[in-house]
C-alpha cells in the first residue's frame, strides 16, 4: 500500500493543533499560509477524514485529530532522532515540566550536568503545580514531567524518581519551637501550607492528618519560598521538603518541631505519556 502522508504534513498538522489557526501555525514553522493549508488538505485527503472542526478562523481538533495527535508527535520525534542517529554532537531539544519544589530545588542540578555534558542541547523547563504538570504531559506540551504528588491519569506512565523527606518546622522564636510538643498542640497551630492542587499539599495531608487529625487555621500560599520566609518570620508552622528549608535550618532561622511523628518520607515521580516515543534527549537526560 502506497504511503499517503508525509512528515511535512504531520508537522503542519501538529503546528495547527498547537496554534489554533493555519496562519499562526504557518508562521511557527516558516511556511506560507497557502503551503500550510495545502499540506493539511493533503493529509486529510490521504487519511480520508477531517481532523479539525472549523469554527470561524479557528481550527479545533475533532475526534480524529485527537486520535492522530500523539502518534504524529511520536513520528516527528522519531524522525528528528533518526536524522541525528549517527551524530553524537547533534543538538538535542528537551521540554521538561516540574512541580515547584522539584523545579526550583532538585532539577536545576541535573539540567546543569546535562548541559555541561551536551553544551549544544536545548532545554525548556515549565514549573507549575503537580496538577498542571500532569495536564502538560497529557497534552504533549512537555516531553516528560517530574511531580511530587500522586497521578492517576489513564494516559500517563508513572515511575519512581527520587525519595524526599518532609520536615515540620517553625521559627526559632515560635512557642512550638521551645521544646517537645504534643500532637494536639500541633493540630491547633496556625499552619502555612501550599495551595490545593500542589503535590506537596497532598503529601503533607496524606502524611500528617493520620497523626494530627486535622489542621487548625490554615493559610494557603502558592510558593514554597513564600511559605518558608513567612514561617521564619513567625507566622506559624509548616511542612516542606528538607531541600527547600535546609538553608534556613543551617542559619538557625527555623528549627524542626519536636512532635511525636515518624520521619515523613515521600516518593517523587517521573511521568510520561503512554504514547510518547522515547527521544534521544530523554534517554540521555534520564541517565544523568
Amino acid at each position: 500500500m502506497a504511503l499517503r502522508l508525509s512528515l511535512r504534513e504531520l508537522e503542519v498538522f501538529v503546528a495547527i493543533a498547537e496554534a489554533g489557526t493555519v496562519t499562526a501555525a504557518a508562521g511557527a514553522i516558516a511556511l506560507t499560509q497557502s503551503a500550510a493549508s495545502q499540506a493539511l488538505a493533503a493529509l486529510e485527503a490521504g487519511l480520508g477524514v477531517a481532523l479539525f472542526d472549523r469554527i470561524g478562523r479557528r481550527l479545533l481538533l475533532n475526534e480524529h485529530g485527537r486520535l492522530l495527535l500523539p502518534r504524529a508527535r511520536t513520528m516527528l520525534d522519531a524522525a528528528q532522532d533518526m536524522q541525528h542517529l549517527f551524530d553524537d554532537h547533534a543538538a538535542m531539544h528537551l521540554r521538561l515540566g516540574a512541580s515547584t519544589t522539584i523545579g526550583n530545588y532538585l532539577l536545576p542540578q541535573q539540567i546543569a550536568r546535562f548541559r555541561q555534558q551536551h553544551p549544544q542541547a536545548r532545554v525548556e523547563l515549565m514549573v507549575a503545580n503537580t496538577a498542571d504538570i500532569v495536564d502538560a504531559v497529557a497534552g504533549f506540551k512537555v516531553d516528560m514531567g517530574f511531580i511530587e504528588g500522586p497521578c492517576h491519569h489513564p494516559d500517563i506512565v508513572v515511575e519512581p524518581w527520587q525519595d524526599d523527606t518532609l520536615l515540620v518546622f517553625a521559627a526559632t522564636s515560635h512557642p512550638l519551637a521551645q521544646g517537645a510538643v504534643s500532637l494536639a498542640q500541633l493540630a491547633q497551630a496556625q499552619w502555612v501550607l501550599r495551595e490545593r492542587g500542589s503535590g506537596t499539599r497532598e503529601e503533607v495531608e496524606r502524611l500528617l492528618l493520620p497523626h494530627v487529625g486535622s489542621f487548625g487555621e490554615v493559610m494557603d500560599m502558592g510558593h514554597s519560598e513564600a511559605i518558608k520566609r513567612a514561617v521564619a518570620a513567625g507566622l506559624g508552622v509548616s511542612c516542606l521538603s528538607l531541600h527547600v528549608v535546609q538553608e534556613l535550618l543551617d542559619s538557625g532561622q527555623i528549627v524542626a518541631v519536636l512532635a511525636p511523628l515518624p520521619t515523613l518520607h515521600r516518593t517523587l515521580y517521573r511521568i510520561t505519556h503512554k504514547d510518547k516515543g522515547q527521544t534521544r534527549g530523554m534517554t540521555v537526560f534520564n541517565q544523568g
